[in-house]
């Protein structure tokens, strides 16, 4: 019989309402896996025991008296969750993995929150991340790197390395990341779980931490399609608060995954984008995945399609112009004076300048203070036009190679991360090959579409994922394709990936054994 930390959330919630399990059980088995492993892994920045647990108590309560109330709690009431530490929680620290906002409390939640909340998921806490959210390893934590769980040695993505390695290691069956470049899907690709980027405007994004506004998008993470289409059925909806929120783009979801976890895709028609199916930058481990992904497709009735989209050879490079303009105008708010660090300069006059870059400077980490720069240097009198302006032409241009795409095809379909998890310090001193991680999930931002990541295979022994993109506004058809592939591969695969993972009591024993 599986641990209860081994449920996914659908198993979970099925015990849950049975009676076979309580919700207080669920969430002690996570804190005591959370305090048994975490000092290892590094998942958690925050653990929110004492408020998990008055929640579940209450879910249980309300199960047990039955009546109306019962009937109405929420499919996933009584879940854990954890959280992503770049969305505000009220009565926990939101610190953004940054020393800048160490220790800051928020005065308010954020909208997911707020709905995590109603429907009473027990949150477990704040997970690590890349500082800001800007990275695609989680080494630029300023609270030190998070582990993958399928080897201690290597990342676990970034920037929600914190979320997606808290759900593979088993310390939460579900979290809520952000994604601005791939910083959902690429995590979940390297740590065999599942992770979604809905489409731009169908979660509400007040109460997330800007990066970049005009690309950052919550989401979720779990260890199955039908999880992830739940929690975004949850969060997702029209929100009065955020100005690019949409209406209906997160309606049906969980119907449209149960749909399609008969696994048949007869008369899909699947594209695959010629410029991202290898070549220089994949693995050939991650190649040879892929094309074994698309066999499977095949021979569940799906047609392959190869479809040329030839602006996104210049996709990263666009990329890594809009993102730093916008991180430099967000950014500019943490100036030492208004709220978060404030560091006084350790000689001479006291002005609002030289505060203002003492605390910059101490606050802030290499990655967000290149970002910045280059950002600023993008935007700045003379550059413009011929930097920040060609990058949004160029994304004006994938915008319509994704849409003659989808003239032609139900859905596309790419490997998610050229590689699989790399070594810690592999390539922290080499920011364009860590850039290069998100070759295949950066064009899903620029066009504002939905795209979701699911285990594909293993490749040396470590997860790979498969990227399933659609238009905007047809999370639906994402969940009910991926829902068919999920059942196609885990059948080829003899079961699912993240079954296959190393043990990591083991693996963290061994490691605690050999620090003393």
């Amino acid at each position: 019989m599986a641990e209860i930390y081994e449920l996914s959330a659908s198993e979970l919630a099925a015990k849950l309402r049975a009676g076979e399990v309580t919700s207080e059980d669920a969430v002690k088995a996570h804190l005591e896996r959370i305090e048994k492993l975490d000092g290892v892994i590094n998942a958690y920045l925050h653990v929110n025991a004492e408020e998990a647990l008055e929640v579940a108590r209450e879910v249980d309560q309300i199960r047990a008296a039955g009546g109306a109330e019962a009937e109405v709690l929420h499919p996933l009431a009584g879940v854990p969750i954890a959280i992503k530490d770049l969305i505000v929680t009220k009565g926990q620290p939101t610190t953004a993995a940054s020393r800048m906002l160490e220790g800051w409390m928020s005065p308010y939640d954020a909208t997911v929150i707020t709905k995590i909340r109603e429907a009473k998921l027990p949150m477990l806490g704040k997970t690590n991340l890349d500082e800001f959210a800007m990275g695609s390893s989680t080494e630029y934590s300023a609270f030190g790197v998070t582990r993958n769980p399928w080897d201690l040695d290597r990342i676990p993505g970034g920037s929600g390395g914190g979320s997606a390695a808290a759900v593979a290691g088993h310390l939460a069956p579900l979290a809520l990341g952000t994604d601005t470049g791939g910083s959902i899907r690429q995590p979940s690709a390297v740590t065999g779980t599942v992770g979604v980027k809905p489409t731009y405007g169908a979660v509400s994004r007040y109460g997330a931490i800007a990066m970049a506004s005009s690309l950052d998008q919550i989401g979720p993470v779990a260890r199955t399609v039908w999880d992830a289409a739940a929690l975004q059925e949850l969060i997702g909806g029209h929100d009065p608060k955020d100005s690019t929120s949409l209406e209906g783009s997160s309606e049906g979801l969980i119907k449209a995954a149960e749909e399609g976890a008969a696994g048949d895709l007869t008369g899909v028609k699947v594209g695959v984008i010629a410029q991202l199916r290898g070549g220089d930058g994949f693995e050939d481990g991650v190649t040879a995945s892929f094309e074994e992904t698309l066999k499977t497709l095949e021979a569940r009735g799906a047609e392959i399609v190869e479809i040329e989209c030839p602006n996104f050879t210049y996709a990263v490079g666009a990329y890594y112009l809009i993102m730093p303009s916008e991180v430099s105008s967000n950014l500019a708010k943490y100036d030492g004076v208004r709220f978060g660090l404030r560091v006084l300069p350790e000689d001479g006059p006291v002005t609002i300048e030289r505060v203002m870059g003492a605390s910059r400077a101490a606050g802030f980490g290499d990655e967000v203070k290149r970002r910045i720069m280059l950002g600023t240097y993008a935007l700045s009198a003379g550059y413009y036009d011929a930097y920040y302006g060609s990058a949004q032409k160029i994304r004006t241009l994938i915008q319509r190679d994704f849409a003659a795409a989808f003239e032609k095809v139900d859905v596309l379909v790419t490997p998610t991360a050229p590689t699989v998890a790399f070594k810690i310090g592999e390539k922290i001193d080499n920011p364009v090959a860590m850039y290069l991680n998100d070759i295949a999930t950066i064009p899903a931002n620029l066009a504002g579409i939905p795209g979701i990541s699911i285990p594909s295979g293993l490749s040396e022994g470590l997860p790979v994922g498969v990227q399933f993109l659609v238009p905007a506004h047809e999370d639906a058809r994402m969940y009910r394709i991926a829902a068919a592939a999920e059942a196609a591969l885990e059948e080829s695969n003899g079961g699912p990936i993240l079954a296959q993972a190393p043990n990591l009591n083991e693996e963290v024993a061994a490691r605690v054994q050999e620090a003393n």
